[in-house]
């Protein structure tokens, strides 16, 4: 997902991620125009609020999990590499 401008999204997927991407790594860039694009490819405002959200939560745990030094069990961690790997393949 990294490279995600490689992968044949739809025009709203593509929307999206952009946004999350922008949302997640500079986030006090977020304007305006950055919601009038979403809405733009067919996103109202209950789905956008639902992005932020997700994005903001996804961002939370991660740093939560990190400040505490919490590892995924050798198990889990097979698991979220073999889907992470399966998810990237089938893109």
């Amino acid at each position: 997902m990294h490279q995600y401008g490689q992968v044949d999204f739809d025009e709203q997927t593509l929307a999206i991620v952009e946004y999350v991407e922008k949302l997640t790594k500079t986030p006090s860039q977020i304007t305006e125009a950055d919601v009038v694009a979403l809405r733009s490819v067919g996103l109202d405002d209950q789905q956008i609020l639902s992005v932020v959200m997700i994005t903001s939560m996804y961002a939370f745990m991660n740093r939560l999990a990190d400040g505490l030094g919490v590892q995924l069990d050798e198990q889990k961690r097979e698991f979220v590499e073999t889907w992470s790997k399966n998810l990237s393949s089938s893109n």
